[in-house]
C-alpha cells in the first residue's frame, strides 16, 4: 500500500484538491492518502518548505510527497522525482525541493512531460501518480525518468548569525496567530554558549526568558518558546501575537519598509 502525503497551494474551497485524491485512488485503488496542507500561501516557498520539511519527518519510510506548490513558476517541461532518506518527493522542477531538504537530494531524476498534452494540475499530478504506481509494483526508481539532469535549486531560508546576535525571519504564522522564526533551537544554544539573551522584535518588544508552554505565563502575557518542529515561536496566552504586534511572514516579494515587521532578533549579552 502507498502511503502518499499532499502538500499545495490549491486551497480547501477549490474542486482541485477532491479530484486530485480521485484521480490518484483511480490509479492507485488500494493508496493511504493523506493531507499536509492545502494552504500554502501563493508562492511562498519559505512557508512552503517549512510546512512540508516539519511534518514529512514524523512519516514512514518509503512515502511518497507530493507538493504541488507553485506547478506553474515556468512552462514545466519537466517534473522532479527525488529519493532522499528513505522517502520519495515528487514535485515541479522550481527550486523547492532543494529548500524542503535543506540541500542537494541523494538522487534525483527528471520526468519529461509530453509536449503535445496541456499542462494543467490534474494532467501533471496524473503523470505522479502513474510514477508511483510503477514504484509500488516493484519498478526501479532508475528506469522511470532522465539521471543527472540539471535543475533549480534554491537556498533554504537562513537566519544571520554574529557573535552577539542572530537574526531571523517570521516563516509561518499559524491559526492561533503564534508567530514561526527560522531559528532553531540547535543554532541558539550553539550560538548562546552559555550567555544571557534578549529576544527582540517590533522595535521595542522583548522576551528574556523561555517557556516551555503557553500556560508559563499568565493570559495576555507573550512569550517564547521552541515549537515541536524545534523552531523559535513567539506567543501570547491566549492571545494572538501576530494581530497584536502588526508581525508577517517573510516573502521573497515583501517591501522594504516591511522587513521590521519580519524580522525578530536574539542579542546575546
Amino acid at each position: 500500500m502507498a502511503l502518499i502525503t499532499l502538500t499545495s497551494d490549491i486551497g480547501s474551497p477549490d474542486y482541485l484538491v477532491g479530484a486530485i485524491k480521485a484521480q490518484l485512488l483511480q490509479l492507485i485503488p488500494d493508496a493511504q492518502l493523506i493531507d499536509i496542507s492545502h494552504h500554502i500561501p501563493p508562492f511562498n516557498y519559505p512557508q512552503a518548505s517549512y510546512v512540508c520539511r516539519s511534518a514529512i519527518r514524523h512519516f514512514p519510510p518509503y512515502s511518497f510527497h507530493l507538493v504541488l506548490v507553485d506547478l506553474f513558476a515556468t512552462p514545466p517541461k519537466q517534473l522532479l522525482l527525488a529519493f532522499h532518506q528513505d522517502h520519495y518527493f515528487l514535485t515541479a522542477d522550481n527550486g523547492l525541493l532543494s529548500m524542503i531538504l535543506e540541500g542537494t537530494p541523494a538522487m534525483v531524476l527528471g520526468i519529461p512531460l509530453d509536449e503535445t498534452i496541456s499542462k494543467t494540475t490534474l494532467q501533471l499530478t496524473e503523470v505522479m501518480g502513474k510514477l508511483i504506481n510503477r514504484i509500488n509494483k516493484g519498478e526501479s526508481i532508475e528506469r522511470l525518468g532522465t539521471p543527472d539532469i540539471r535543475f533549480q535549486e534554491k537556498k533554504h531560508l537562513q537566519p544571520i548569525i554574529e557573535q552577539q546576535f542572530i537574526e531571523g525571519q517570521i516563516i509561518f504564522i499559524d491559526s492561533f496567530e503564534n508567530v514561526i522564526v527560522n531559528i532553531t533551537r540547535e543554532q541558539f544554544e550553539e550560538n548562546r554558549k552559555g550567555r544571557g539573551f534578549r529576544i527582540v522584535f517590533r522595535g521595542d518588544e522583548t522576551i528574556d526568558q523561555l517557556s516551555e508552554s503557553y500556560a508559563d505565563v499568565s493570559e495576555g502575557e507573550k512569550l517564547a518558546l521552541f515549537n515541536s518542529a524545534g523552531y523559535l515561536e513567539i506567543a501570547i496566552n491566549k492571545g494572538n501575537a501576530a494581530g497584536l504586534f502588526g508581525l508577517k511572514g517573510y516573502s521573497e516579494k515583501s517591501r522594504q519598509g516591511q522587513l521590521a515587521y519580519q524580522t525578530v532578533r536574539i542579542y546575546f549579552q
